[in-house]
């Protein structure tokens, strides 16, 4: 950790604290389950150490001289078993499985699920083929941002700024086709789109009390990043000009003339 973050990071825990004390302030509820939590705390530091166990030793000693239970053994009954229990893995594994898919399309930085959804996205672009991986990135790269500016509205500013920056790669990614797309309208749409929502997460973060300084960064160095898309766009667009340019002349054409030949009067002369 840099020296810079470390005074960044003890600011937010002092605005984090103050919030929660004087919440804790205005509200008799909390603060009696607080000032009952705490006294259970004190009474149970208090104690003595529980007194250790004779039952176990003298449960082992027993057993040593009892006689041993005979178990009656049934092959087929265990190979059962055993197939029963591995069925039973099997769809507690599917099930899991199945439910992981259906949360993680909508799970945020904070969820457990969210690397499961990283996964997917992966995936998901790897084998998408080319004509459909713009719209791909410029759908992750939408996602990235509503990530952001939920994650900067809980007060979660290092989640923020992760997906910030998963945005900027993504679409660094797509910076190439973005430049040269195949529908120039849809292109131009789609980055004012991503500026709206860029916007959006600044006023997010500054709307709730945290106007943390590397998410204001972040932000700017992304809208920058879709600036230069845009100009580099319009310049290798060419310009249709209505006039002369627009029809070229038609070439002329070379006039073919007959050969004159002597006729049979010349040839008699």
């Amino acid at each position: 950790m840099t020296s810079s973050a470390r005074p960044r990071r003890r600011i937010r825990h002092e605005i984090e604290r103050r919030r929660i004390d004087g919440h804790i302030t205005g509200c008799p509820t909390c603060a009696h389950e607080l000032r009952e939590v705490r006294e259970l705390n004190l009474l149970l530091v208090t104690l003595p150490p529980a007194p250790p166990v004779a039952f176990a030793p003298f449960w082992l000693n027993l057993q040593a001289v009892l006689p041993q239970r005979r178990v009656l053994r049934i092959p087929w009954i265990q190979s059962y078993r055993r197939l029963g229990v591995a069925f039973a893995m099997a769809a507690t594994a599917a099930l899991a499985a199945g439910g992981s898919a259906f949360a993680a399309p909508s799970a945020l930085p904070d969820n457990p699920l969210y690397p499961v959804k990283q996964l997917e996205e992966s995936v998901r672009l790897a084998l998408a083929p080319t004509n459909e991986r713009l719209a791909i990135q410029l759908e992750l790269a939408n996602e990235r941002l509503r990530e952001a500016q939920v994650m900067a509205g809980h007060h979660k500013p290092l989640l923020a700024e992760n997906s910030l920056r998963a945005f900027r790669v993504t679409v660094d990614d797509a910076a190439a086709a973005l430049k040269n797309p195949a529908n120039p309208k849809a292109a131009k749409e789609a980055l004012h789109t991503l500026h709206v929502k860029l916007d959006a997460v600044e006023r997010e973060n500054a709307s709730r009390g945290d106007d943390d300084e590397d998410i204001k960064q972040l932000v700017a160095a992304a809208n920058d990043e879709l600036d230069r898309i845009e100009e580099e766009d319009a310049i290798a667009t060419p310009t249709l000009l209505i006039g002369e340019q627009a029809t070229p002349r038609p070439t002329p054409q070379p006039t073919v003339r007959p050969t004159p030949r002597p006729t049979d009067k010349e040839h008699g002369d």
